[in-house]
């Protein structure tokens, strides 16, 4: 007998219904929304004023003003696009809710929607006001970037939910041992991508490694519109191709993840 079609096709309404679920709980919790503002906020305060400071300083960067304030804003769209992702997955974990939805009609495509959904919502939480302050307290306005944010955005974004499906499934597989990877793993790629200094910094057999990582693609692109007032198309059109290609490698990973904690039961076991 062939499976019913409801839980066969795509079906919108039970995306939607998770993500009103996510919704529901930032609704219910005004810590949970302060926090996605605070530390994007501080981070802002902190670079931006060192921003500040050096133009003021140096020739150099005075004519580059806004590089700093521009890869802070830049690398929380990758960072907390990354972690509204996690979060969200890990929300269901604390709660011990895994098996619920395994069991329920949703699908495991539909639920990394639903998480990549609420990962744009919580980014848009923190991030609108904090570019708002850049505006009001350094002069920088991101959104003069134009057409080049949409590609930093798209690129970034399709990055962060890479390393977020991949996490998702390790936590799946390994349980709230593994936690720590979603607050981390992306530090660990923060220097090789090159967020606040040219890829031509590193030593040469490191560089090779951060051409392989899409955001490196976007910060330099960055860097080339502040100081030379360019948009590097090529750069980014390099990085999409590589982002493509970790996304269906996640998604891959994040399936056969799952399959395996299926058969060792760990859906069910959310401890340590």
């Amino acid at each position: 007998m062939s499976a019913p079609a409801s839980t066969v096709a795509f079906a919108p309404h039970r995306v939607a219904a998770m993500v009103l679920r996510y919704l529901y709980l930032l609704r219910s919790s005004w810590p949970r929304v302060l926090e996605l503002i605070y530390w994007p906020t501080m981070q802002l305060f902190v670079w931006g004023f060192l921003q500040l400071y050096i133009s003021q300083n140096a020739g150099y960067f005075a004519r580059a003003g806004g590089m700093f304030i521009g890869a802070v804003l830049l690398w929380d769209i990758l960072f907390r696009g990354q972690l509204g992702f996690s979060v969200s997955f890990l929300e269901e974990m604390w709660a011990r809710n895994l098996g619920n939805l395994m069991i329920s009609p949703l699908r495991p495509v539909e639920f990394v929607a639903a998480l990549m959904i609420m990962s744009v919502v919580r980014l848009a939480i923190g991030m609108v006001p904090v570019t708002l302050l850049a505006i009001v307290l350094f002069g920088f306005n991101i959104y003069g970037m134009g057409f080049a944010l949409a590609a930093f955005f798209a690129n970034l974004i399709l990055t962060s939910w890479s390393v977020g499906i991949l996490v998702s499934g390790v936590l799946l597989r390994n349980g709230m041992g593994a936690e720590s990877l979603a607050w981390t793993l992306m530090f660990v790629l923060m220097p090789l991508t090159c967020v606040y200094y040219p890829v031509a910094t590193l030593p040469h057999w490191l560089q090779m490694v951060s051409w392989a990582l899409p955001p490196t693609y976007v910060f330099e692109g960055m860097r080339a519109l502040v100081i030379d007032h360019v948009f590097r198309a090529d750069l980014m059109a390099e990085a999409l191709g590589f982002n493509a290609l970790y996304f269906t490698a996640a998604v891959v990973a994040f399936l056969q993840l799952l399959k395996s904690a299926r058969r060792q039961g760990s859906l069910m076991q959310s401890g340590e």
